[in-house]
Parts: C-alpha cells; sequence; structure tokens
C-alpha cells in the first residue's frame, strides 16, 4: 500500500538542484586574531610565473603614500615578487655598488623585485648618491627619513611599504653576500613550509671582535634554551621572509639593531619555521655603527623581553622554583638546627618570594593567553 506523500517535502530533484551552502575561507591568522593584509586573497604566495597583479596601486594605501614620500619607481609597474628593504645611513662611499650589486643578481634571477633603500637622516652624501641612481636603476626606490630612527625603524617601515610577498633584508655596508638573495627567495617560493630564511654567518668580522664573539654566543645559548631551538645565527642581518606572515610581529621591533633578534624570536615562539644556509661574513665598508657595551645589553633585555610577550613562564617559572625548592630545604634545616617550629628571616623571605614570583608568573601568562592578536 502507498502511503500519501508529505507536501513539506520536496521532490528528488528539486533537491538534488539546491546548490551547496557557500563556506567561507577563513585564514590562519584569523582564527588567531593576527593582522591580516587587506591586500591579500589567499594565504599561499603567488608563484613567479604567475600574471602580474594590479590590484594594488603604487603604495600601500593613501595614508601610507601620505605619510611618506617614496621617490622614483613606477607607480603603475606589476607588483613584484621581492622587495629588497636597504637601511642606509652614511654610506655615500659604498651604497651605490651594494644596489648595483643586488640588483646584478636579481636580474639575473627570474624574480620580479624592487629595491626600497631608506636614507635614515644621514649626515653624509648618501642621499644624494642614491637620488642619482635613480635614472640609472628602474627597480630602485628611494625613501628618505627627515629623522634618524634607527635601522629597526627603517626595517619596520620598508617592510609596511613593501609591494612584494617576499621582503628582504640586508645591509648596505658590503659584508653579506648579497648576491644569494635570489637563493634565499627561491628556498621560500619552491617550499611553502618555511617562512623565513636566514643566512646564518659563519665568521665574526665585526668591531671588538674579543667581546662581541663570546657576547654573542652567550645571546644566542640564552635564546635556544627560552625557544627551545637550535638558533646558528641569532642577529643575522640577511634574511628573506613572508611579508604577510611578519606583519603582527611587526610593532614589536624596536628601533635598533636588535630588531632582527626580535624577529627571529617572534617567528620561532609562533611556530614558524625558519630554515638557516651558512653564509660568509666579510669586513664592513665604512664606520661601524655598533656600541658593543649599549648594544648588547639591548640584545640580552630584548631576547628576555620578546620570550616573556609569548611565553612568561619559561622565563619566571624557573626562577620562582628554585626560590621555593632552596626555600623549602632552608625550612627542614631550620626545623633540624633549632628543634622548634621556628624559621629563620631569610627562609621565610625565600618561600615569600617564590611565591610572588610564581604568582607573577601565572598572572602573565594568563594575560598572554586571553590576548586577542599577538
Amino acid at each position: 500500500m502507498s502511503t500519501p506523500s508529505d507536501p513539506r517535502r520536496a521532490p528528488a530533484d528539486v533537491t538534488e538542484r539546491i546548490p551547496a551552502p557557500v563556506t567561507e575561507r577563513i585564514h590562519v591568522g584569523e582564527t588567531a586574531g593576527r593582522a591580516i593584509d587587506p591586500r591579500r586573497t589567499s594565504r599561499q604566495p603567488r608563484h613567479p610565473a604567475a600574471a602580474p597583479r594590479t590590484d594594488l596601486p603604487g603604495e600601500r594605501s593613501e595614508g601610507a603614500s601620505a605619510a611618506y614620500r617614496i621617490e622614483g619607481g613606477d607607480p603603475k609597474a606589476p607588483v613584484p615578487l621581492v622587495t629588497v628593504v636597504l637601511p642606509c645611513f652614511n654610506e655615500a662611499e659604498h651604497v651605490l655598488a651594494e644596489v648595483e650589486r643586488i640588483g646584478a643578481a636579481l636580474d639575473a634571477s627570474e624574480f620580479d623585485y624592487e629595491i626600497l633603500a631608506i636614507d635614515d637622516a644621514s649626515t653624509d652624501d648618501t642621499l644624494a648618491v642614491l637620488r642619482s641612481a635613480l635614472p640609472h636603476h628602474r627597480h630602485l626606490r628611494v625613501l628618505p627619513f627627515r629623522r634618524n630612527g634607527g635601522s629597526g625603524t627603517a626595517r619596520r617601515i620598508g617592510t609596511q611599504l613593501a609591494r612584494g610577498d617576499i621582503v628582504v633584508w640586508t645591509d648596505a655596508d658590503m659584508t653579506y653576500e648579497n648576491d644569494r638573495i635570489p637563493e634565499l627567495v627561491r628556498m621560500l617560493v619552491e617550499d611553502p613550509s618555511y617562512d623565513q630564511v636566514v643566512a646564518a654567518r659563519t665568521t665574526e668580522e665585526g668591531t671588538h671582535k674579543w667581546a662581541r664573539v663570546p657576547a654573542k654566543w652567550f645571546i644566542r645559548k640564552v635564546a635556544e634554551r627560552l625557544t627551545k631551538t637550535r638558533i646558528p645565527d641569532l642577529n643575522s642581518g640577511l634574511r628573506a621572509f613572508r611579508r604577510e606572515v611578519s606583519l603582527p610581529y611587526l610593532r614589536l621591533l624596536p628601533a635598533g639593531f636588535s630588531c632582527v633578534t626580535t624577529l627571529t624570536i617572534a617567528f620561532l615562539s609562533n611556530q614558524h619555521d625558519i630554515r638557516y644556509v651558512e653564509t660568509r661574513y666579510a669586513k664592513r665598508a665604512g664606520q661601524s655603527k655598533f656600541h658593543f657595551v649599549h648594544d648588547a645589553y639591548r640584545y640580552i633585555l630584548q631576547v628576555l623581553r620578546m620570550v616573556m610577550y609569548f611565553d612568561p613562564l619559561r622565563v619566571l617559572m624557573p626562577v620562582a622554583l628554585w626560590l621555593l625548592g632552596i626555600g623549602a630545604v632552608k625550612a627542614v634545616v631550620d626545623l633540624v638546627r633549632y628543634q622548634t617550629p621556628y624559621l629563620a628571616n631569610n627562609t621565610v623571605l625565600l618561600v615569600v618570594t617564590g611565591l610572588t614570583i610564581a604568582s607573577l608568573a601565572l598572572l602573565a601568562d594568563l594575560v598572554v593567553r586571553s590576548r586577542d592578536g599577538v
């Protein structure tokens, strides 16, 4: 016997014609509360052989172009894959040679690129040299600063204004093998699992070498201990990374040399894979801007600050547990020594200090985990 059909039920052929619900693609960064570049429509990097993108103006935004006056370059040119950010401060004697070396290496590669040279309010003819090179280097763009902001500020602003999907940081002092920049970029293009490639120096040729080598070794070991990652070179100035991944961490960069250290620790603390490639390090051209005592002190503080920012328990809790352990042992010694329920003042101080630091560690960890964004 056939049963009467339910008038509320749609026929089979009608049901088949109902389109599947539209699902919205969510970026990984959005689920983690990270800043997403509004120009992006996909997490995957653009392949160099892909058609030139024309979805961007010459500058990042109207606000960026109004705040920073970039000279040179064609605003209507296709968006490049690579942006080389080159901070320059009193590098007039050799900055042109560095620009030509970078340009020659990238011209011989398969990548379209731009060189964003940032004059950090140089007191010599660096800006004049860069401006004179604009007519002869179509990939060169120059951003002059009115006030000296430091290499970290130059790299941060340069990355924000970069048009390429891959950003390269390097120096203009002839120390790094900048002719290997295409090699670093190629590693990111061919292996999407890496978000940064760092040129790890095998030698130290800077000033105060007798003091820099042990100091950098100690700071690097502290960073390795706190991040639980082997770091061949913590503060190499030659590196290539995906701009989209770096955007949430740019606001954490300090103004000085330790900005490269900050970017390394920020990536490692957030499970972004970094690949290291050995490279030679030459003696710099010109005068070094590195001040050993001041900059080494800032390096140590920056390492501790960054790990505290992402994982405060790793810094504070070991200290608290050591104090509590020593206080507990001291309490047992006091009880045996005095044969009465008496604790010495220093014993009480050890225990209270340990509890206070442990409480601060837990509170800091709670703040980190409840923070919206990076």
